[in-house]
């Protein structure tokens, strides 16, 4: 009896149990709601970006012309000069001296050649008297001639002299900032030696390397965007100013892009993005979100602009209501967008969120705030 009571208590428990997996069954699953984002906005153009440094345009190496002892050297590195300021003086006293023996120099060389006219000129009369003999006037007419060229030469010395003492003081060329100082105060130098270099506060350019069909993309006066890293709130016109018909390394190639303008925070060793803007291959291209991607962290666009990186996304269906599982092809980032340039079309619906929680053909609820 025992037995059949224990037998029946079970059959009424596993009638229980099947009526809770039924009861469970029955429910319906939550559905989760998925935010989304709607294909509309078109772009023509993909942007390529290269990092860098900001370099002046040109950087002038001053020195004096002439030789002797430097005066002290007021400048620093990095200070700022006008046109016409004073960069370095060389003291005077030597070159004053050189003057004054050419002024001497010339002095006495106009007497010798006086003399020496006058001279001719008493051997002439006297010649025409018969008192000398010819050979006498042709030695008088030899040592006024050269006594003669001895005075120009005299005279070319002592210009020479005057403007060697113009040359004593080393002005800025421009307005510009100085690079480098390459003397110390009071140091003799000879004439050429490097004083320090100088360049214009507002001429800089931006050198990089790219790939061959990038280089072949670009050509001189092909406009550019250079963005400083320290403050990317300061971006500047630029243009390609240079382009290298010759590989640096292999399949390098050199291009520089001159600054169309400037800005008073820039300054020569900042660093820099410099962005290039090129048609897409397919001729159009819609924008999403960086976190549209299935597999975010593996998005890379190839080195051509011609062979785009394949992508997941999700798109949602509205006849059924789920997400379907979709490859597109992505040509770069632009502006913190990715930009599909295949497999998207205009009025689709990406989900935009939570994709590491889809899988294809899961039910969902678009949110009233998908954009």
């Amino acid at each position: 009896m025992r037995h059949f009571i224990s037998l029946l208590a079970i059959s009424l428990l596993l009638i229980a149990c099947k009526d809770d997996v039924a009861e469970n069954a029955n429910e319906e699953a939550p559905v989760r709601g998925l935010k989304t984002v709607l294909i509309k906005n078109t772009e023509r153009t993909t942007v390529r970006r290269f990092p860098s440094v900001l370099q002046p345009s040109s950087v002038s190496a001053l020195s004096f012309e002439v030789a002797g002892k430097l005066k002290e050297v007021a400048l620093k590195v990095g200070q700022q000069v006008k046109k016409g300021e004073m960069i370095a003086e060389i003291d005077p006293t030597s070159l004053e001296l050189k003057l004054d023996n050419s002024k001497a120099a010339v002095d006495l060389a106009r007497a010798t050649s006086k003399n020496a006219s006058d001279n001719l000129a008493r051997q002439e009369k006297l010649l025409a008297k018969g008192s000398v003999t010819a050979v006498s006037v042709d030695n008088a007419r030899t040592d006024a001639a050269t006594t003669a060229a001895q005075l120009v030469q005299a005279e070319k010395n002592l210009a020479s002299a005057a403007e060697d003492l113009t040359k004593a003081v080393l002005v800025a060329p421009y307005d510009g900032i100085i690079n480098t100082l390459d003397v110390d105060s009071f140091a003799t130098i000879a004439s050429g030696t490097p004083i320090a270099t100088i360049y214009a506060a507002n001429a800089f350019e931006v050198s990089f390397s790219v790939n061959f069909e990038i280089v072949s993309l670009l050509t001189v006066g092909k406009r550019a965007k250079v963005k400083l890293a320290d403050n990317p709130t300061v971006i500047l016109d630029a243009v390609v100013s240079e382009l290298g018909s010759r590989a640096d390394t292999v399949s390098s190639f050199p291009v520089v892009v001159a600054l169309a303008n400037s800005d008073p925070s820039i300054k020569a060793g900042m660093a820099v993005e410099v962005s290039l803007e090129f048609q897409l291959p397919n001729g159009i291209g819609f924008t999403l979100p960086l976190s549209a991607a299935i597999k975010e962290g593996q998005i890379k666009p190839k080195d051509k602009l011609t062979d785009p990186a394949p992508m997941g996304v999700y798109v949602y269906d509205p006849e059924t209501s789920t997400v379907i599982k979709r490859q597109v092809q992505v040509a770069g980032v632009r502006e913190n967008s990715l930009l599909i340039v295949e497999g998207l079309i205009a009025g689709e619906r990406v989900a935009s969120a939570g994709v590491s929680f889809l899988r294809d053909g899961l039910k969902v609820k678009l949110l009233p705030d998908s954009e």
